[in-house]
């Protein structure tokens, strides 16, 4: 087989701010903002949300990664915390091909590879990067007779900026596509920049004006209630966290979501989703036609709510799905 490293055209990486090959950096924040916002400097690097898109003829390729460890965690499988997963095709038609991931839990350096098989016919692959542990390099091998090129544009070329919790990260998703940041995007064929950050993002108004600072992007979509520490932090933080956002980026579709789990304590959930409502309904008022909301309540429906969940707080694939199909045609109908 013949190898391209992901950082050599026709290959295309999107998602990351930093990918670096002789550093073996592939991260989702830059250095800068890590460095101001240190809380973010081990969750900042990793590549969550980052993806590889190429098209090829090749009737076999292969993904080779190498992550720093594979550090169990005790709700994640593997195939979610340090998988890369593959999908074949573009928006509601992509067709899931497999995974990639370590055999073992390990705290040192690991390489793994899986060979993959499709039609001979060009088709376009997307490899969606391991949620948990860090990347330092990864490559992808196809037939020596085969033919490798760029990958189309997305339809949605303008990235979506998720941030919020760990949920938001994708956590527990069983593989990186599962989470429901991946799903939506991949059923509109968007680009997107996933900044979940598990415990750590609370609304701070430094991250804020990161996000504004972007090139502009197609969308936004935040929830981070689960890591305020009480609802009045959620309160002093959340309604301006949108207008540093919404001053740079004026024309943008803003999609304000609470969090899906609230059974666990229904009047804490909806003291806070009340909070988040009126940061929606105070920009309605003031004349902001781009502006939705989304009770997250509603996600997962009436029934088998229990098995959305793993641990009472993250969703499953199910749980997932059921939020992806919540968001779609709202964020499709928000960016047409």
């Amino acid at each position: 087989m013949k190898f391209y490293h992901i950082t050599e055209p026709p290959l295309k990486i999107y998602g990351l701010a930093v990918a670096d090959r002789e550093r073996r950096q592939f991260w989702r924040l830059n250095r800068q903002i890590m460095d101001r916002m240190p809380q973010y400097e081990f969750l900042g690097k990793r590549c969550v949300g980052g993806r590889i898109r190429f098209r090829t003829d090749s009737a076999d390729f292969c993904v080779r990664m190498t992550l720093a460890q594979a550090k169990e965690d005790v709700n994640i499988p593997l195939s979610g915390s340090a998988g890369a997963d593959v999908y074949l095709g573009r928006g509601m038609e992509s067709v899931f091909l497999g995974y990639v991931a370590p055999q073992e839990h390990v705290i040192e350096e690991i390489t793994a590879e899986k060979l993959f098989h499709k039609n001979s016919r060009m088709e376009t692959v997307t490899v969606n990067l391991p949620r948990n542990d860090h990347l330092l390099s990864m490559e992808i091998g196809i037939d020596e007779s085969a033919h490798i090129e760029e990958a189309e544009e997305y339809t949605f070329a303008k990235p979506i900026i998720f941030y919020g919790s760990s949920i938001t990260e994708g956590g527990c998703a069983s593989r990186a596509g599962n989470a429901y940041t991946s799903i939506v995007s991949r059923w509109m064929d968007a680009d997107y920049y996933n900044f979940g950050f598990s415990g750590s993002a609370r609304g701070e108004k430094e991250f804020a004006q990161y996000i504004g600072a972007l090139p502009e992007p197609g969308a936004f979509v935040y929830d981070y209630d689960h890591n305020s520490p009480d609802p009045q932090h959620l309160a002093d933080t959340h309604e301006e966290f949108f207008k540093i956002v919404r001053q740079a980026h004026p024309e943008i579709p803003v999609i304000i979501m609470t969090r899906p789990d609230v059974e666990g304590d229904k009047d804490h959930a909806a003291e806070r989703r009340d909070i988040i409502r009126r940061t929606y309904e105070k920009a309605v008022a003031a004349g902001d036609h781009k502006v939705w909301f989304l009770d997250g309540g509603r996600f997962f429906g009436d029934n088998g709510r229990a098995e959305c969940l793993v641990d009472g707080t993250h969703p499953n694939a199910l749980g997932f799905m059921r939020m992806a199909e919540i968001l779609y045609p709202v964020l499709k109908e928000a960016m047409k």
